[in-house]
Parts: C-alpha cells; sequence; structure tokens
C-alpha cells in the first residue's frame, strides 16, 4: 500500500520585475501570457464558453491545453485570479485557483520596480509532484515575464 506524504496544497512565488508597474501590468492579461511565458505556443479566447466571463485556451508546447476561466480582475488593485476548468490531458487533482498580483515598489534600492506574486491554492488532492511542478513552471514563467518587460522582446520560442 503506497502512504501519500501529507503537502500544503498552496503556493506562492514572487519576482522583482525592474519595470514599472504600468509596464509589468499591461502583460498580466489571461490571453496574452504566450507573448511572454515560454512553455505556451497560444493564449486565445474560447468564444461562447461562458456569457459573464472571459475564457482562454492556454495551449502549451507539450501538448497540454488548459482552458482557465478568469475569476476575478481589477486594474485597481493590480490582480487578477483564475482558474482552470478543463484540460487536456486530465488534471490529476480537482480544481486550482491562482491570482497575480502587482506591486509598485515606491522605496529603496529597487524604487520603480514592480513586484509580482503569483500564488495558487489546489484542492486537498493535489500531491507534492504537482505543488512542486507549479512552482518550477511559476518561477520559469516570473524570470520569462522579467526577460521580456525588461528586454523588450516575446517569449522565447
Amino acid at each position: 500500500m503506497t502512504t501519500r506524504i501529507p503537502t500544503s496544497t498552496s503556493l506562492t512565488e514572487s519576482a522583482v520585475i525592474a519595470a514599472p508597474l504600468a509596464q509589468v501590468w499591461h502583460m498580466i492579461k489571461l490571453q496574452d501570457f504566450h507573448k511572454f511565458w515560454s512553455k505556451l505556443s497560444t493564449s486565445n479566447y474560447v468564444k461562447g464558453a461562458s456569457p459573464e466571463t472571459d475564457v482562454v485556451q492556454w495551449t502549451f508546447k507539450d501538448g497540454t491545453v488548459l482552458d482557465v476561466k478568469q475569476e476575478e480582475h481589477s486594474t485597481i488593485d493590480h490582480f487578477i485570479t483564475y482558474s482552470v476548468i478543463a484540460s487536456t490531458p486530465a488534471l490529476t487533482y480537482t480544481s486550482v485557483l491562482s491570482t497575480i498580483r502587482c506591486f509598485p515598489i515606491t522605496s529603496g534600492g529597487s524604487e520603480g520596480s514592480t513586484f509580482v506574486q503569483w500564488s495558487a491554492n489546489f484542492s486537498s488532492d493535489a500531491d507534492a509532484g504537482v505543488i512542486e511542478d507549479a512552482r518550477f513552471k511559476r518561477k520559469e514563467a516570473l524570470a520569462d515575464l522579467a526577460g521580456v518587460v525588461v528586454g523588450g522582446g516575446s517569449a522565447k520560442k
């Protein structure tokens, strides 16, 4: 019998990006993630999926396809919250709710930069491998975001 190792089902990754808030925030749109995240080949609206909110399909270069639903968006507080509502192949856990928040750094050595925080709360059936994979992907995506915003390029192909 295999014993499941208990694990926290939430995580938060963050980065300081050496660019003003407006420049970073401009990239934080679910349909534009392919413009900075090198693991994505496309990110497009799913037409007619929901009359009440935006649904965007993320197609990863490894063939994984996620439909993500924007749950909340604030241009005042600079955050978006989204959930995964469909996946091919199927997820090994029930649900995940993620939030990306951007904060201006207003003093100190990084003044004029942006602090970006990307958190996730998984259902209790997510195992340690799922959490660590999500941690790695967020770190990589934040590094990609910094590279595109600061370097002025596009996502690595």
